[in-house]
């Protein structure tokens, strides 16, 4: 017979979700965290044709990391004056969610390798909030000594890849790796083969001071200030700010690049995104310490629009533009 105690004993409370990541990741409030199997971002048109190969393979056992390689399906057949630069890619998603797999990613790795033309290799990382940042940068470091032995030592890369021009990219949160990635290795960090440039596409820098972008972006924007905090919040060591090195590039403990050789780096930044400014910062910086960087902004889109609209002509817009700058790369050599 049930006490009079237990009759006014509340049930216990079913967990509830306090984070949430476009529905695709959620944070419980037992900790659980659940992941939704399928993307958010649709691509609404299959461009998977014959004009590419890929293929996935693990790079990281131990993590149980994807590498998904891509090449155009001619380029199996290069002579040694024929080989293609060859494109590295890390996607964003603020850290927590997103991979290779992803159509909408997928779509815009096929563009890249056969528009370009470029060996384009997309890479996972740990995401969190299972695995804290420094995670995601050391799993992209991995990713590059991988690549480097791969390079050299598989025919289906080695044969149409050439290892003296290798670019190091990523959208977002990829390209907050990618720069962090510049400041390991440089150019010369991987020889024998050489990194010729660096690629970030609206790299995800934040600072514990807000811009004016940031200030001004409205609650409908596709990043809004919200969403940015819970990032923050989910991919940050616990109890770091925004001025944390792994976010804030110029902050009071964050390693400089002023004596590293980075070749040449392109920044692309939206008119509509928060981090225009903190993008802009970037480049001003990077400039002051001499090194040879390039901003476009791209009018009239948002945050993440590579990843978030594949098929979209400012996406193909994009592809030309990183066109270009492989092949001023090369002329100045």
């Amino acid at each position: 017979m049930a006490s009079s105690s237990d009759l006014n004993t509340p049930p216990p409370q079913k967990p509830y979700v306090v984070e949430d990541c476009r529905g695709v990741l959620q944070v419980l409030s037992d900790g659980t965290v659940v992941r939704a199997a399928a993307p958010p971002f649709p691509v609404g048109v299959d461009q998977d044709d014959d004009r590419v190969e890929w293929k996935d393979a693990v790079f990281d056992a131990g993590h149980g990391l994807v590498v998904r390689m891509y090449r155009p399906a001619a380029a199996g057949e290069a002579k040694e004056a024929g080989k293609l630069p060859v494109v590295v890619f890390f996607h964003g998603g603020g850290f927590c969610i997103g991979s290779c797999t992803w159509p909408n990613f997928h779509a815009g790795c096929l563009r890249l390798a056969a528009e370009l033309p470029a060996v384009v290799l997309s890479f996972d990382y740990r995401l969190a909030p299972e695995h804290r940042l420094p995670a995601a940068h050391e799993d992209t470091a991995a990713a590059l000594l991988w690549l480097r032995d791969q390079l050299l030592s598989d025919p289906w890369l080695a044969d149409a890849a050439d290892s003296t021009r290798v670019f190091v990219s990523g959208e977002s949160a990829g390209g907050n790796c990618a720069h962090h990635l510049a400041v390991q290795f440089g150019t010369a960090g991987l020889d024998p083969v050489r990194i010729a440039g660096y690629i970030l596409l609206m790299p995800a820098f934040i600072s514990e001071k807000p811009t004016r972008s940031e200030l001004e972006a409205p609650d409908t924007a596709f990043l809004t200030r919200d969403m940015c905090d819970r990032y923050c919040r989910l991919a940050l060591p616990a109890g770091a700010g925004k001025d944390h090195p792994l976010t804030n590039p110029f902050g009071p403990e964050s390693r400089s690049l002023e004596a590293v050789d980075v070749g040449r780096v392109l920044v692309v930044a939206a008119e509509g995104d928060l981090l225009k400014d903190k993008n802009a910062e970037y480049v001003e910086r990077m400039k002051a310490m001499g090194k040879d960087v390039e901003l476009v902004v791209f009018p009239g889109e948002e945050h993440a629009f590579f990843g978030v609209k594949p098929m979209s002509a400012a996406t193909g817009e994009l592809v030309e533009l990183i066109k270009r700058f492989i092949a001023g790369a090369g002329a100045a050599e």
